[in-house]
């Protein structure tokens, strides 16, 4: 597999690369990467095949829509064959209480700025960046649907949402005729499997497409952290990061440098070619802030898990999710199944014997 193994994106016949370069370090330079660092990485990622970029109007304060600008402009043939997609939610106007939010107001603000920002006249994939408590779903999809109409976006999808909310939304797009719910962007790694409960559950139901960000755990899974660094170090920045680095982490970075020593291949590349493989993702949003993490990222496109890596890093990581799933895995069967095997689930006969 490589960057141009494209997938179609949810019901969509949107064409995406597997791995998506993701932009939040942009022209961060305190812990991110400075502008001329991040136009090549755009550069690197397109050359090897690559064709989705994903920003939001919120990161580096609209730096990072900036520098695809730039990038764009010195490379104007490149505009159209790429699927550009950003984010609408952050406030980047203090004391307006609609310069944010997911209203019609805000959303149509927001929009205007960000293709300002980024030097087009439509963006391919629009975001809603999170949930937003204060608005009616109604309003926010009926406004995406509008700007699908007026030519300004192609499709849209919704970020760090409740389930509940994503079927909501995707239900009244299917019954007013509206453009569906392309995809979901969630947190997944093997640090973080929550999501593979409601919010998986909702995407394969309903043909939503998956497209995890933060797949080495805020750089947990990167190898650069040993048992060593984390004891040592107090610096308060670090509170975060060193809260995740647990013993049963340590175990789990023990296993992927195992694999990666098998595979020859760099240990971030292992953690993020699990994610890659599940089958729920669609493409993978990855950070870097150097050429080489990102030349690690794209090595993850060779990792191929035998199923006993998949099982061992399975149970090593294996989620503790909400009800009523553990109810039903555990008695579910049994008490509708009558003792038969159903779809290759068995079951025990609870009823009692006459």
């Amino acid at each position: 597999m490589n960057l141009a193994s494209y997938r179609t994106l949810g019901r969509t016949g949107l064409r995406i690369s597997p791995l998506i370069l993701g932009t939040l370090t942009f022209d961060e330079p305190g812990w991110g990467c400075d502008q001329d660092t991040a136009l090549r990485l755009l550069h690197r990622y397109v050359d090897a095949g690559g064709n989705t970029l994903d920003t939001a109007n919120g990161y580096a304060g609209g730096r990072a829509e900036q520098t695809i600008a730039k990038f764009l402009r010195t490379n104007p043939s490149l505009r159209e064959g790429l699927v550009l997609a950003t984010k609408f939610a952050g406030n980047l106007h203090p004391g307006d209480p609609n310069g944010g939010g997911t209203g019609r107001k805000a959303i149509l603000r927001q929009l205007d700025a960000s293709l300002t920002r980024l030097g087009t006249d439509h963006v391919d994939l629009y975001w809603q960046h999170y949930f937003d408590q204060h608005t009616p779903i109604e309003e926010t999809i009926g406004t995406l649907q509008d700007l699908i109409t007026a030519g300004k976006i192609r499709y849209y999808g919704l970020s760090d949402t409740p389930a509940w909310a994503v079927a909501r939304a995707a239900s009244l797009a299917e019954a007013r005729g509206w453009a569906p719910v392309t995809a979901i962007q969630v947190e997944y790694s093997l640090l973080q499997r929550t999501v593979e409960g409601e919010l998986f559950g909702a995407a394969r139901a309903l043909g939503i497409g998956v497209t995890p960000w933060g797949p080495l755990a805020g750089g947990v899974l990167s190898g650069k952290h040993t048992r060593t660094s984390a004891a040592e170090s107090g610096r308060a920045d670090w509170a975060s990061t060193r809260a995740r680095l647990t013993e049963n982490t340590f175990t789990l970075l023990d296993v992927l440098h195992e694999i990666a020593a098998e595979q020859q291949v760099p240990m971030p590349a292992v953690a993020l070619g699990w994610v890659n493989h599940r089958p729920e993702v669609t493409a993978t949003i990855i950070g870097c802030r150097t050429l080489d993490q990102l030349e690690n990222n794209l090595a993850s496109l060779t990792v191929t898990l035998s199923a006993e890596q998949l099982a061992t890093l399975d149970t090593l990581t294996a989620p503790s999710l909400p009800f009523p799933f553990a109810f039903l895995d555990n008695s579910a069967a049994d008490l509708a199944q009558g003792g038969a095997t159903i779809n290759g689930i068995p079951s025990r006969n609870w009823q009692p014997s006459h």
